[in-house]
């Protein structure tokens, strides 16, 4: 089956032939005779699988048949579409650009981290499509400048981490000024009691499309676990991406502190790295996808969070490199789908200490099947540790090393004071019995005390009394 048997308009069908599709993928295939027909749609699919042309493609068959397009400034949102992150919702954006450049449709991206101004003169133009991340839309409605009354196409993608970044209350609000009579297409990557729930509430008797069950993973993604201590993985990390087999490769990190700390001691090893998470700015996270797409510098690094996971579609992703294990497992399933994208092989690696078992078990009771140890290099960096021969330091350097004796306080060796002066240590007491009591008793507080300076007491201003006056 091929693109123009699902009756799309000409103008889309020259744009898809331009981007080099010719054969639908399988959610493709089912989705969009369903969102062509105007029925609602629930979509659960792996990420890199086809899903944004799943929707994009039959929206825009769809605005025009609504004869959209018509009609220039001030014109509304016919279609309005969700994303949990900027570089998704980006993304989004260059695919309706591509698939809708002969249509004469305009749509728009909304997102934070940078300036409103051109974002609000693209709505005063007037649009058909508008492509938001929650946070972003809410302001601009606030302020007047997007009303949702006409929308008549509303697109939720990625719902599972729009519910795991707490947006729910965003959505809630943003539900509520899209008309009621609407159609609605739900996409999430898993499919968790809560967010049925939510999908049983906003769809009205949808259209399933399930292509992988939540649990598997990639057939062509090569899977490994390296067991190494905590201290050894950045070492480990940066000798696996000198490897020759390592083209572009994604790593990914648990904290944004542990991103930036990695990427600065790949850049001080010679590789060329980026990080990419919710600190960075929106300038900085476009310069360090845009590098990590470039094929001018060689090998690419990009280490990133969880937050920018699904955020990621980049061709030709060779690894993808777990340097901490997540905490849920269904996160991995989405790390490791960064690579192994439109049927192109991909290899996953994951860096495993000893507090991180638990979540490896996690994932392996998620995926029903034990990931393959691959602990060739880890070996290699611990028998190189432990061959190292270590040379005794000669007696000599020893002695060196020895603090200098304590200095004796009797046999007429001089000590050192109190105020770091040598004083003569008292002479030896008399021998005759008469005089050994006080003698030692005289030797005795001589060792202490007796050679030492006589403290001064301060004195004291005479203190005045001013009962007498008044």
């Amino acid at each position: 089956m091929s693109f123009a048997d699902f009756g799309l308009a000409p103008p889309i069908l020259r744009a898809v032939a331009h981007e080099g599709y010719e054969v639908p993928t399988p959610i493709q295939l089912q989705a969009i005779p369903h969102v062509v027909a105007g029925r609602d749609l629930l979509g659960c699919a792996q990420t890199g699988t086809g899903k944004t042309a799943a929707f994009a493609l039959p929206i825009l068959q769809r605005l025009i048949d609504l004869a959209a397009g018509h009609g220039g400034r001030g014109r509304t949102p016919k279609s309005l579409i969700l994303s949990p992150t900027r570089e998704l919702a980006a993304q989004i954006g260059d695919s309706f650009q591509a698939y809708g450049r002969h249509t004469g449709l305009k749509h728009c991206v909304v997102y934070g981290g940078v300036s409103q101004v051109n974002q609000v003169k693209q709505l005063r133009a007037g649009i058909d499509i508008l492509i938001a991340t929650p946070g972003r839309l809410l302001d601009l409605m606030n302020q007047g400048f997007i009303e949702l009354g006409a929308v008549e196409i509303f697109v939720l993608d990625e719902a599972d981490r729009m519910l795991d970044m707490g947006f729910l209350p965003d959505l809630k609000r943003i539900i509520a000024k899209v008309p009621k009579q609407r159609q609605t297409l739900f996409f999430s990557a898993t499919m968790p009691s809560a967010i049925q729930h939510l999908a049983d509430a906003i769809l009205r008797d949808p259209a399933e499309v399930r292509i992988v069950p939540e649990r598997a993973t990639a057939d062509l993604i090569e899977q490994s676990v390296c067991f190494i201590s905590k201290e050894n993985k950045t070492r480990l990390l940066t000798e696996y991406l000198q490897t020759p087999a390592v083209t572009r490769a994604i790593v990914f990190t648990r904290t944004k502190h542990g991103a930036d700390r990695v990427t600065k001691q790949l850049n001080r090893a010679g590789i060329n790295a980026a990080a990419i998470h919710g600190d960075k700015t929106q300038s900085a996270r476009q310069k360090a996808l845009a590098g990590f797409k470039s094929d001018r510098n060689g090998r690419q690094v990009l280490v990133a969070t969880d937050v920018a996971a699904r955020g990621i579609d980049v061709d030709a992703v060779s690894h993808v490199l777990n340097y901490d294990l997540p905490h849920e497992p269904e996160v991995y399933v989405h790390r490791i789908g960064r690579t192994g994208r439109a049927g192109a092989a991909g290899i996953a690696v994951s860096f495993c200490d000893r507090d991180e078992r638990q979540h490896l078990q996690a994932i392996e009771r998620l995926l029903r099947k034990k990931i393959p140890v691959e602990n060739t290099l880890a070996k290699t960096m611990e028998k190189s540790d432990e061959g190292e021969t270590r040379v005794p330091p000669s007696s000599e350097a020893m002695q060196s090393r020895q603090p200098a004796p304590r200095p004796q306080s009797h046999g007429g060796q001089t000590r050192r004071a109190k105020f770091g002066k040598s004083r003569p240590s008292p002479a030896p007491a008399a021998t005759d019995s008469g005089n050994s009591t006080a003698n030692t008793a005289n030797q005795s507080r001589g060792e202490f005390v007796g050679n030492l300076p006589p403290k001064r007491r301060k004195r004291r201003p005479p203190t005045k009394s001013f009962a007498g006056r008044r």
